[in-house]
This record gives C-alpha cells, sequence and structure tokens, in this order.
C-alpha cells in the first residue's frame, strides 16, 4: 500500500453541502417549460388516461391550472389546442376565435407575466391528422407553409410571446419569420422544433392532442432516428432562417444530439421531454417500482448536463414542487 498511488475523488463527497458546493449543473424552477391542452365546451377538466396528472381544461377552468403553475413559480407554458371540429386544411387552427387563440388571449389578461408560447402545427386541428396540407396522401409542403403563416400570425395577434412551430415543413420558420414580420410582429421570437424524429415516444400526446394521423405516419416530414448529421443540417437552415431558439424532441434517447447542438450553435436549447418518456415514469411509479422523485430529477438534470437551456416537461409542476421543497 506504501508505494500505491491513487487520486482521492471521494474527498469531494463527503457531505451534502461539500456535492453541493461542487455540482456542476443545476436545475431551475425557470427551466421549466409547462405544456398545457385547451379544449372546447364548459366544465371540463379531463384527465389524459395515458398521461396520469396531465388534464385537458376548457377555458371555463383553464385559471385553476393557470393558478397552480403561477404559484409554483413556474413562468413559461405552451398552448396546445384541441378543437370541436376539424377538416382537411385546419381552418381553427389560424380561427381568430380557435381555441388557441381564445385561450392565449385569457392567459395573457389574467396573467400578463408569463411568458406564453404557441405550438404552431396544424395536426391537431385535420381530419387526416397531419402537419400540413394532403393531396393524394401526400403531405404538400410549400402549400403547407402558407396554412403555417396564417396560424402563426392569429397566435401573435392573440398575445402569444413566442412562436413554436412544431410541423417539420421545409422553410416553415423562414416562411413564419416573413409572415410575422409583415404583420408587424417584428419582436415575437421562434422557437423552432429544429429537430424533431419521427418517433414511438409521442403516443401519449396523440391521445391528449387527439392528433394520431389517420393513415400513414409522419416519416417523410420528421426525421429518421438513426440520423445524427442531419440533426446540423436542420438546425443550419433554421438559424439561417431567423430560428431565436432551437428545440430537440424527444430529449432521453437524443441527449447525444443536444449536446452536438449545443456545441455548434449559440442559441438558447430546448429539450422536449415528452409524452413518452412521462408516461413510462408514471406507470413504473404507480406501480411502485421506481422513486419517482428521484427518476424525475435525474431525468431532468441529464438534459440540462447534455446542453438544454430550457426543457419542456409534463413534469414540470412536479418538478418545481421538489425544487421549492
Amino acid at each position: 500500500m506504501e508505494t500505491l498511488r491513487f487520486d482521492r475523488h471521494r474527498r469531494l463527497r463527503q457531505t451534502a453541502n461539500l456535492r453541493a458546493m461542487v455540482r456542476e449543473t443545476h436545475l431551475h424552477v425557470d427551466d421549466l417549460i409547462y405544456p398545457i391542452f385547451v379544449v372546447e365546451g364548459s366544465g371540463v377538466k379531463r384527465e389524459v388516461p395515458s398521461m396520469p396528472g396531465i388534464y385537458q381544461f376548457s377555458l371555463d377552468r383553464l385559471n385553476e391550472e393557470m393558478d397552480e403553475v403561477v404559484q409554483l413559480g413556474i413562468k413559461s407554458l405552451i398552448v396546445f389546442g384541441v378543437p370541436a371540429e376539424k377538416d382537411e386544411v385546419g381552418s381553427q387552427a389560424y380561427c381568430e376565435h380557435g381555441i388557441v387563440q381564445r385561450a392565449i388571449r385569457q392567459m395573457k389578461e389574467n396573467y400578463p407575466d408569463i411568458v406564453v408560447i404557441a405550438d404552431t402545427c396544424l395536426c391537431e386541428y385535420t381530419s387526416h391528422g397531419h402537419c400540413g396540407v394532403v393531396e393524394n396522401e401526400q403531405v404538400l409542403n410549400d402549400p403547407s407553409l402558407e396554412l403555417l403563416v396564417k396560424t402563426a400570425v392569429s397566435q401573435a395577434k392573440a398575445g402569444a410571446d413566442i412562436i413554436a412551430p412544431s410541423n417539420m415543413m421545409d422553410g416553415f420558420v423562414a416562411a413564419i419569420r416573413r409572415g410575422l414580420d409583415e404583420a408587424g410582429f417584428i419582436n415575437v421570437p421562434i422557437m423552432s422544433y429544429a429537430i424533431k424524429y419521427a418517433s414511438a415516444f409521442y403516443g401519449p400526446f396523440r391521445d391528449a392532442a387527439d392528433s394520431a394521423p389517420q393513415f400513414g405516419d409522419r416519416k417523410t416530414y420528421q426525421m429518421d432516428p438513426a440520423n445524427r448529421r442531419e440533426a446540423f443540417r436542420e438546425a443550419e437552415s433554421d438559424v439561417r432562417e431567423g430560428a431565436d431558439f432551437l428545440m430537440v424532441k424527444p430529449a432521453l434517447s437524443y441527449l447525444d444530439i443536444i449536446r452536438d447542438i449545443k456545441n455548434h450553435f449559440h442559441l438558447p436549447i430546448v429539450a422536449y421531454n415528452v409524452s413518452g418518456e412521462y408516461s413510462m415514469v408514471k406507470a413504473a411509479a404507480q406501480n411502485g417500482w421506481i422513486n419517482e422523485k428521484d427518476i424525475v430529477m435525474e431525468m431532468l438534470i441529464s438534459m440540462k448536463r447534455a446542453g438544454a437551456d430550457l426543457i419542456m416537461t409534463y413534469f414540470a409542476k412536479d418538478a418545481a414542487r421538489w425544487l421549492n421543497e
């Protein structure tokens, strides 16, 4: 033993305060973005069966959720709309009196300080469930851009602080940026779902947003999970076109991509901790197989460590409670 030389790494792990002193990565309530689903009707607070603890709210009950979000110190949320009627071109997505537009107005009127992010897509509003205009079962890129611009402008008019296009059409950032600028919204940022993989982890969200495609899948416009270099091409395009944030979705299986994007681009990076990641943890916790709090906090810190500046997560309220303890 006298000649054995090695490093004493455990010296810095002896107590909780010492570990906190040398901790390299931190998670704050300010890092969290909470998703909210709004539906038509009245008196609705309906739990999503595949997402325990996540609800759809009608506007007359929305303030109940907003009060809790604000009380927990969460400062930003993203709103998804579930319209009562759908059609081929998703007209409720850009209707002045659409469910999301009304929800945004209500949020900003009652909670002016909270940052309201509008998801800009068509899949919740189209009868076929795809994120654009469909012809002969093909999703058409350029005609879809016109509708996405109308949607973004209508959301900005309603008061959205940030536009978050999630449709993965080529040129969507350029088109929306020009549309917002021409409508006088030059100061409304774009949080681009720049790197969105065609993932099986989205299943529960499609229950929550009633947005499952009625034929085929989304692999012609969302990315192949096997591809890494393609993420750079997608991000470079969006940066060039005027994006203000870059998002990677999903998060857990794509931590390598989050780190790659963080290393190469200087915009704020957002990780979307998606519905399937949420539901798996909830299901395991309800069966007593895992410690939910420890698992969730470890997951979220892994996203921060990978390079995320912000995390969009259904665990936002739970995490805020735990961080505030």
